[in-house]
């Protein structure tokens, strides 16, 4: 049972009570009393109705008809089976009675004929739009660094329905890289990332975003020994105007590294354990 039904069974009883006393003969026990009379009826006609499953599903009027019989009935009641000697009412309690009564319609036709409630605004649903790339492999040589760029997509995050960007696109890809020297250590210093169109001219970023770059330091693996190799992920900036038909030509990763030679010595220790 919602509170706006329990609420309205309340006031309707009040209500019954108080128009008691200015509706019906005399007979009755005072304002005091008509009030609980109609407040206890209206309640117990609300959830007597609703137990025997004939309860009113037509909205808040026909649960104020309901509550509105089931007060008026032991008020009935009690002025023809057990009426008081009481010929009328004093002065001041019928100005109570007018005062009151006056101020519980304002608020039943309030609730009934006031604004309905608004459904609460539901969160808006937010999706993944993905755009393949192809290749999504590709093979990385600058010198002696070689490697694989894999995984490549781009992916932007859209409101659904209206498809209105909520997070600009982002290219996303797995970079491997080798040194294929025998005989040189190298140290990766930074790398960029550039969107070539078909005219072979740089696509520039919005405003305000970052342009794509590769810190390897920050990953720790900035130094490449003869054969070793490091991964690391990327997740850059990418243009919207890029995301056009035929605008893409291409996308150019530049490395910038440090070759020096690797050296490898060998040095023996003489030494000796215990007594021998």
């Amino acid at each position: 049972m919602s509170f706006v039904i329990f609420a309205t069974w309340v006031l309707v009883g009040l209500l019954a009570g108080l128009l008691a006393g200015l509706v019906m003969k005399p007979g009755g026990y005072g304002l005091k009393r008509d009030i609980i009379l109609g407040l206890v009826g209206g309640i117990a006609g609300g959830w007597i109705f609703r137990a025997f499953g004939v309860f009113p599903g037509a909205g808040i009027v026909a649960v104020a008809v309901v509550a509105f019989v089931g007060a008026a009935i032991p008020i009935v009641a009690q002025r023809k089976f057990w009426p008081t000697e009481s010929v009328g009412e004093e002065k001041a309690d019928r100005w109570w009675r007018w005062g009151l009564g006056a101020a519980l319609v304002a608020v039943v036709g309030w609730m009934v004929l006031g604004p309905a409630p608004q459904p609460a605004a539901t969160a808006a649903v937010i999706d993944d739009k993905t755009y393949t790339v192809t290749p999504a492999a590709m093979k990385v040589k600058a010198g002696i660094v070689t490697g694989d760029i894999t995984e490549m997509k781009v992916t932007e995050r859209v409101e659904q329905g209206s498809g209105r960007v909520v997070s600009a696109a982002k290219l996303t890809a797995r970079l491997v890289l080798k040194n294929s020297s025998a005989n040189q250590t190298v140290r990766l210093v930074a790398g960029t990332i550039q969107y070539i169109d078909v005219q072979g001219r740089p696509i520039k970023l919005e405003d305000a975003r970052t342009e794509p770059t590769l810190k390897f330091s920050t990953y720790g693996s900035d130094r490449l020994d003869p054969g070793q190799e490091a991964s690391q992920s990327l997740d850059v900036d990418f243009p919207a105007e890029a995301l056009k038909a035929k605008k893409l030509k291409e996308i150019r990763l530049e490395l910038a590294y440090i070759p020096s030679p690797y050296h490898e010595e060998t040095v023996n220790f003489i030494v000796s354990v215990g007594g021998q």
